[in-house]
């Protein structure tokens, strides 16, 4: 019989190397599905883990998956950073489209092509308006922020649905529940001849003040003191209300920044098939990144990985999609696992019982 002992000091190294004995673990585990669901291995390990990469095209359609789930990572690592937990962030990436979306339908083709910076504004400001609810609750209600802010979630498709089925709807669009497509002046700029866009260049600069916010700024280290213990910030004057609300408010921007980015990219108008769990996803892709602006951008792209190769694997190997949210769980379970060690680790309950007693 096993029992968990905390140790005395937490190794630095083992704390780096987690993610990657992590990432070790996923791979081997998804070899051995592989082999039992009588594939290749390193056929199935190649779909994701070097199609994805292997050319200037592949890179570029990478680049379109890793863009809303590094926004959304970086949000929520503010986020969790603060120690607000906002798990609704695909309901804010919802809203933003939604209010990106209805800045697009009304532009014209002599619209100029600085509307797209209207367009993506109404986006990010959806997205905060959406994360204010939440913020609002918490603040005013005392309510928990996990539930206001994931149930918020079906309010959010809800509402997207009744836009693209109703008054949203494109008239002649052979009665299909989606918008008018969005004209040139409300689409975010390609790159060269791939379908990469602008967005990629947002999403890192947005990385960069992300990191500037969290580690040389003010408010950023009231919020970091504030997550890692709420009586030293109260002691220290910090407001936790404003800790509260500048989380979510960012937070909510970045999710919101992302729909936008993808009904002005790939997408290019609104359907029901906006959502598609890259704010769920971006909840992992920030604990695998340590919730560290770099970090975060790596972490993003191999996420982004596992959604190409998903893809892949269910056109070329008949495998079900769900397996790209199977080899997600098993990252997870193994960075969960892998950190948990680095804090603890396994003792005897006979040796744990002696070490109690002389203590």
């Amino acid at each position: 019989m096993f029992k968990l002992e905390r140790r005395s000091e937490v190794s630095h190294i083992a704390s780096i190397a987690s993610p990657f004995v992590a990432l070790f673990i996923t791979l081997c585990a998804s070899a051995v599905l592989f082999a039992a669901l009588g594939k290749s291995p390193s056929y199935g390990l190649a779909l994701f883990f070097w199609e994805p990469v292997k050319n200037v095209a592949a890179i570029a359609e990478l680049s379109l998956k890793a863009t809303p789930l590094l926004l959304i990572a970086l949000g929520l690592s503010v986020c969790f950073r603060a120690n607000v937990w906002n798990i609704g962030a695909e309901g804010q990436f919802v809203f933003g489209a939604i209010a990106a979306g209805g800045v697009a339908i009304h532009l014209e083709e002599t619209s100029s092509r600085g509307s797209v910076l209207v367009v993506i504004l109404a986006g990010i400001f959806g997205g905060m308006a959406w994360a204010a609810v939440t913020a609002l609750f918490r603040d005013a209600f005392r309510t928990s922020e996990i539930l206001v802010s994931l149930m918020l979630v079906y309010v959010a498709e809800l509402v997207l649905s009744y836009l693209v089925h109703g008054p949203w709807k494109d008239p002649q669009g052979y009665n299909f529940p989606q918008s008018v497509t969005f004209v040139a002046a409300a689409r975010i700029p390609t790159l060269g001849d791939t379908r990469a866009n602008a967005g990629a260049i947002v999403a890192v600069a947005f990385a960069l003040v992300a990191w500037l916010f969290l580690t040389r700024s003010f408010a950023g280290f009231q919020l970091r003191v504030a997550g890692l213990s709420p009586a030293a910030a109260s002691y220290a004057g910090f407001s936790s209300r404003r800790a509260l609300w500048t989380a979510l408010l960012v937070s909510g921007a970045a999710a919101g920044l992302a729909g936008a980015l993808e009904v002005t990219g790939p997408v290019g108008q609104l359907t029901p098939y906006i959502p598609v769990g890259y704010g769920f996803a971006a909840i992992i892709v920030a604990f695998v990144g340590r919730l560290h602006p770099l970090g975060v951008v790596l972490s993003s792209i191999l996420m982004s990985m596992l959604y190409i190769g998903g893809e892949l694997a269910q056109s070329r190997l008949g495998l079900p999609k769900a397996l790209t949210g199977v080899l997600q769980g098993w990252l997870l379970f193994a960075l969960l696992a892998c950190d948990g060690l680095t804090r603890y680790r396994l003792v005897l309950a006979s040796n744990y019982a002696e070490t109690a007693k002389a203590s």
